[in-house]
């Protein structure tokens, strides 16, 4: 398997292709449903792209929603910027995709890294951010407590310089494959033929797994920096919106006891475990995660509606 152009990225299906301007940088966006429809924007985890929500667009768009999922900054087919990868411009990028599609604010659907983005951009820019599903991903603040040792200990890894690039492109990108499967389910089909395939070549369109793990770099570097500590102290702030948090309860990448508590949310906080998924429950379990994100939406919308209505 040969690395992939950016066009191999741009796969088919119910959906259509477009490219927005915003925060300084152009992003992808996959998109299903009508242009007026209420926004729910999906952002992907590492080390995926658009794509991982290939199950939820249809299905979301049917529901009556305007269904759109974002290449992250530096993966996909969207830009690879020198730098950027600091959940300040990462919350700018969402807030500025989400005007720049034309609406006002949107539910943010995030899973892994993307739920990170998704926390920072439902407190450094709430007035975008209509409710927010995190899918194995904890509040930001819960990363670095004793629960979450095999998240920092990956993080800890990412930090060294060059080798683990080196090592998500050796081999047609095979420890790719090997971290999906490994936080996975066990004994489950998730990752496929198809979906290894895709995962890997995707990560081999260089700088692609320099940006993706830059990410990670700036969580591990920055919590002696002043801009870590002050990160930290924003994300202090209660988020003011709807939060639905779902894990699977086999995830070996994310420990599922990590649930994020109240103080951290001023609104109504929603836990659901998948039993049967591990990291990546919206395609190990599509069909049952993707009743309970649509029943969350549809009771958030209604929320919504009963606190605006006079």
């Amino acid at each position: 398997m040969s690395p992939a152009g950016v066009v191999d990225l741009l796969v088919d299906g119910p959906w259509s292709h477009s490219l927005v301007a915003a925060n300084g940088a152009r992003f992808h966006v996959a998109e299903s449903g009508a242009a007026d429809d209420p926004l729910v924007l999906f952002l992907h985890g590492f080390p995926e792209f658009w794509w991982a929500w290939r199950y939820q667009l249809p299905v979301v768009a049917a529901a009556g929603y305007r269904a759109v999922a974002m290449d992250l900054r530096g993966y996909g087919a969207s830009d690879k910027t020198p730098r950027g990868y600091d959940p300040y411009t990462a919350a700018a990028d969402v807030s500025g995709v989400i005007r720049s599609l034309g609406a006002a604010d949107a539910v943010v659907v995030g899973h892994g890294w993307g739920g990170f983005i998704g926390w920072s951009a439902a407190v450094l820019a709430p007035r975008q951010v209509r409710a927010l599903a995190a899918v194995s991903a904890p509040h930001p603040l819960l990363l670095t407590r004793s629960g979450q040792r095999k998240a920092v200990a990956r993080t800890a890894w990412f930090q060294l310089p060059i080798l683990p690039e080196r090592r998500l492109l050796a081999h047609d990108g095979i420890h790719i494959e090997r971290l999906l499967r490994e936080w996975a389910a066990p004994g489950g089909t998730f990752p496929d033929a198809e979906v290894s395939r895709r995962y890997r070549a995707a990560l081999q369109v260089w700088p692609a797994p320099h940006c993706a793990l830059e990410y990670h770099r700036w969580f591990a570097r920055s919590r002696l920096r002043p801009d870590g500590r002050k990160y930290s102290t924003r994300m202090r702030t209660p988020v003011a919106v709807p939060v639905l948090q779902i894990q699977g309860a086999q995830d070996s990448a994310v420990a599922p006891t990590a649930i994020t508590p109240p103080q951290f949310v001023a609104a109504p906080l929603q836990h659901e475990l998948i039993r049967t998924a591990g990291h990546f429950p919206h395609e190990e379990t599509p069909e049952l995660f993707n009743r309970v994100l649509l029943d969350w939406l549809a009771a958030t919308a209604s929320t919504n509606a009963s606190t605006t209505s006079p």
